[in-house]
């Protein structure tokens, strides 16, 4: 798979911009404030209907306008796909396959396949759960983009039923009555969606445990070996979950259920949902160390970088149809040390096309000195 062309309108610091790529490495070399991560992010926008710097869209849609529009074309397995997202902040956005609307912008999703490495990834390692959630999840929906649909689903239970906790909460402490029944069916669709993605993570994990431990052996050759495992709130009820095979969502969402009922009490006290996917964590560690708090800042350069490259060798893995997924490596050359630059340099150059940015062509390994551009002053302009 490689992205033939790439347009931005009334993106971030673009009024607009068109950028013709073709497989193999492609660099973006400008100064900081240029724009160049810009049109990365919009790759990975296209990608996974997210930004990966910000958790918002408005500041996605450049200043004084009202909508941004990305759009490119796909070559996967000899055939042509055009996709096209509008960014509407506050609103839904609209997507185009070919032309043609679809009914919801998750349609897209598995369009375009990739994974990003960037600065920010160090927040998965020494960041809230939350970013390791996400990681998980962004790797989930690119592996199956259908989960898009059960993680928006999870997303909108939780929050009803976070309503629902606090109103009967603060009705049963004021000493009047409180229906629970609504609460009930709320319960059934948290167990359900909670199962499917808690289910997905576990298989994604399952898979991606090697490949994350391989590369993180070839970037810090002398370390000791990168765990992954995963720490759910079911812990009680499924002791054995972190090291088990994948148990079956039929089980987890009656496990789900069940502690539900248990901890209702609880909730109501706090208006909080305590239980479920949401509630769960990706424990790193070196040897018998949480990489969090303990890692050097190398180490945790190499848990970042090990944990993305394992994420493209198992979409590689995944998709044998030659739809292999485009590594984008946003800035991170003048981050890292000469043999994680070379090993990171060894995994892109195989890579059917990779997208990198750097302030300075130096920067670059020369194995990756392929197609050149220079992002200066609002323009894209090709030099090799």
């Amino acid at each position: 798979m490689y992205v033939r062309h790439l347009t931005v309108s009334d993106f971030r610091s673009w009024r607009s911009a068109d950028v013709a790529l073709e497989p193999g490495p492609s660099v973006l070399v400008g100064a900081n404030g240029q724009g160049k991560t810009n049109l990365v992010e919009a790759l990975g926008y296209l990608a996974t209907l997210s930004s990966h710097r910000v958790p918002t869209d408005a500041p996605l849609v450049r200043s004084g306008t009202e909508r941004a529009v990305i759009g490119a074309a796909i070559v996967a397995a000899g055939r042509e796909l055009r996709v096209e997202v509008e960014i509407t902040p506050g609103r839904a956005n609209r997507a185009k396959l070919n032309g043609s609307p679809v009914p919801r912008a998750r349609d897209v999703l598995g369009a375009l396949r990739l994974v990003l490495f960037a600065p920010e990834d160090l927040a998965i390692v020494r960041g809230d759960p939350s970013e390791r959630r996400r990681f998980l999840d962004d790797l989930v929906v690119a592996r199956s983009p259908r989960m898009a649909g059960v993680r928006a689903d999870y997303d909108r239970v939780l929050k009803q039923r976070s309503a629902l906790l606090k109103s009967a909460g603060a009705a049963r402490r004021s000493g009047g009555n409180s229906d629970l029944r609504t609460l009930d069916v709320w319960d059934g669709h948290l167990a359900a969606h909670g199962a499917q993605l808690l289910s997905a993570r576990l298989a994604a994990l399952a898979a991606l445990r090697p490949h994350a431990a391989a590369a993180y052996a070839q970037v810090a050759p002398a370390s000791v070996e990168l765990t992954l495992q995963y720490n759910t709130s079911l812990t009680a009820a499924l002791p054995e979950l972190p090291e088990a095979p994948v148990p079956d969502p039929t089980l987890l969402e009656a496990v789900l259920l069940s502690e539900l009922a248990r901890v209702r009490s609880a909730e109501l006290e706090r208006g909080v949902n305590l239980v479920g996917p949401h509630r769960d964590d990706l424990d790193l560690g070196l040897g018998q160390l949480a990489v969090r708090g303990y890692a050097s800042h190398g180490e945790s350069w190499s848990t970042a970088l090990a944990l993305r490259l394992g994420s493209y060798e198992l979409l590689r893995s995944d998709y044998p149809d030659g739809a292999e997924p485009i590594l984008i490596l946003d800035d991170v050359f003048a981050e890292l040390d000469v043999n994680r630059r070379e090993q990171l340099a060894l995994v892109a150059s195989k890579a059917e096309q990779s997208v990198i940015t750097a302030a300075v062509a130096s920067d670059v390994p020369d194995q990756l000195q392929g197609a050149r551009f220079d992002v200066h002053d609002g323009e894209v302009r090709r030099v090799r």
